[in-house]
């Protein structure tokens, strides 16, 4: 079954890579050459790299190398994208251009170097010559031959004929100039759309200020604020220099403590760890708290969460730790189940007072019916990033209960981040970063 699934997807992807190739290369190219070539080249390799990337990174390649193929493999994933995108709106737009070409009146050809006003010439013989010419035939027709190949030669036509010269080349067909003008059209756009979406996650998050009221918040503890980060993604990408500019991003905010809800990394300890260490300057009057993600698990969770301890951060392994106004507790990612590790609800919350208002670090928001279960007030999680990239919002919509920002289920409400980062293309269209200030509120001020 798993094969028949590969083989298909392979198919899919293929075919559409052959309908790029055809609009991009073959369609805008008037015959072989050097430009169908590198264009094909580009069509092919283009998606080499982008599994050669997801292959070096997931199979614990020399880092150097995942470095080396993260950015054109990765990129060329996004800007296939939307170049595809792109061409699909073109098939609308390219029946309407060629109509409004085939409407502007051809410019008419005039013959050059005749002239209908002009005299015609003949040719009138010279019936001494003719006579002439036949006592002496054989030194007539010489002469007779070498006179009419001047003549020929002198006006550039056979004599008593008017021959019109053809017309110069008008330039490419009316189907090529569609085809280069859609084509070209097409991948402007993806350029610009990549181009500007990868600005935007280079930059660094944003911050979002989010006010959630809680009703068994004390009044002591109104306008405590949660600093909350997730899918920071560090790894051949976006690595230490991205990392402090989230984490300059956060101290900014001076926040009371921060929250760390998953996907910190997207590679080992040996790999990462010098891009991690900016994690030691962050700030926060009750602490920094970390939860595992699912790529956690993909780069060697023990290992990470032994890391986040020395970097200042505490780990909440399906642990619970009360505050002086709240409880805040923390579960491990689903992903961990495959290793042992997955969420324990029961051992986080089972045994806690729930007068008390509960915050909960969860990395995916599908673990909030388990929140709902065990009377939390509010879940903090990250996990869709939004969509990333616009359409893939409308699938990451369906796989999760909140898309991004704060829902209410019964009496829990769930809070979910866009992320600070980005997973396999440094790009997002439609979903911006961002660092969130979660500022509680007590119903009882």
């Amino acid at each position: 079954m798993v094969i028949v699934f590969v083989v298909l997807v392979l198919a899919v992807f293929g075919g559409l890579h052959w309908y790029v190739w055809r609009r991009m290369v073959r369609d805008t190219t008037a015959r072989p050459g050097t430009a169908r070539r590198v264009g094909t080249a580009l069509v092919v390799g283009g998606p080499f790299l982008m599994f050669a990337a997801i292959a070096s990174e997931r199979g614990g390649a020399p880092f150097w190398l995942q470095q080396v193929l993260a950015w054109p493999g990765f990129l060329w994933m996004a800007f296939s994208l939307y170049l595809l995108l792109a061409l699909l709106v073109g098939e609308v737009v390219r029946p309407l251009l060629r109509r409004v070409l085939e409407q502007r009146p051809t410019p008419a050809v005039e013959p050059v170097g005749v002239r209908e006003d002009a005299p015609v010439r003949t040719r009138v013989p010279d019936l001494e010559a003719e006579s002439t010419s036949q006592t002496q035939s054989s030194s007539g027709s010489e002469t007779g031959t070498g006179a009419e190949t001047g003549a020929g030669a002198e006006s550039g036509a056979k004599p008593g004929s008017a021959e019109t010269p053809e017309p110069a080349a008008t330039g490419p067909s009316r189907r090529l100039f569609v085809s280069r003008v859609v084509g070209g059209a097409a991948a402007a756009a993806a350029v610009g759309t990549v181009g500007y979406g990868t600005y935007g996650v280079l930059r660094g998050p944003k911050v979002k200020r989010v006010t959630v009221p809680l009703a068994k918040l004390p009044r002591s503890a109104h306008g405590y604020r949660i600093a909350v980060v997730s899918d920071v993604h560090l790894g051949p990408v976006l690595g230490r220099g991205f990392a402090q500019k989230v984490v300059d991003t956060i101290n900014s905010t001076q926040p009371d403590l921060i929250a760390v809800v998953g996907d910190l990394v997207d590679g080992s300890v040996k790999d990462l760890g010098p891009a991690a260490a900016p994690l030691a300057q962050l700030k926060a009057r009750h602490g920094s708290f970390f939860v595992t993600g699912n790529h956690e698990y993909f780069s060697g969770a023990e290992e990470w969460v032994a890391r986040v301890r020395e970097l200042g951060l505490r780990p909440l392994e399906n642990a619970r730790t009360e505050l002086a106004d709240f409880d805040l507790a923390g579960v491990n990612d689903v992903a961990g189940e495959d290793e042992g590790q997955g969420p324990d609800f029961v051992k986080a919350l089972g045994d806690r007072d729930r007068s008390r208002a509960c915050v909960l670090l969860a990395h995916q928001p599908v673990q909030i019916h388990d929140s709902v279960d065990h009377g939390v007030d509010l879940q903090l999680s990250g996990h869709t990033h939004g969509g990333q990239l616009w359409p893939g919002n409308l699938i990451a919509d369906q796989a999760n209960p909140t898309l991004a920002g704060l829902e209410r289920y019964g009496d829990t409400q769930l809070y979910v981040s866009r992320g600070a980062g980005a997973w396999g293309p440094p790009t997002r269209v439609g979903a911006p970063s961002d660092i969130t200030v979660v500022e509680l509120a007590s119903r009882q001020a």
